[in-house]
């Protein structure tokens, strides 16, 4: 059993910042990367960011590309999610995820889902 717990969600004007927060517990023997999904109303799920569980490697979605930042927080079992330059089409519930194997951009790749956290980015 393996719980996640997003934070940092919020309303933003476009072009604004928001730094999205997860933190893991549970049974994390065998945890080997975590990221990000968001999903707008009536949208498919869509990978947005992932990193490898030293925070060696980062992967991201070419929409994000250059305006947002993974990592990984001093605290263990926490990443961090830094969004710059917000644009209305961000908009979405986002979703940290962990699984125990490489970092991809498959939804069914990951194990665990966190509960959501609303961002959204105003006109």
């Amino acid at each position: 059993q393996v719980q996640l717990v997003e934070s940092g969600g919020g309303l933003v004007q476009a072009g604004g910042s928001l730094r999205l927060s997860c933190a893991a517990s549970g049974r994390l023997f065998s945890a080997n990367a975590m990221g990000w999904f968001r999903q707008a109303p009536g949208k498919e799920r869509e990978f947005v960011a992932g990193i490898r569980w030293d925070g060696g490697y980062t992967d991201y979605a070419d929409s994000v590309k250059g305006r947002f930042t993974i990592s990984r927080a001093n605290a263990k079992n926490t990443v961090h999610l830094q969004m710059n330059t917000l644009l209305p089409e961000d908009t979405a519930v986002y979703y940290c995820v962990l699984n125990s194997g490489i970092v991809v951009r498959s939804p069914d790749a990951y194990d665990y889902w966190g509960q959501g956290t609303q961002v959204t980015v105003s006109s």
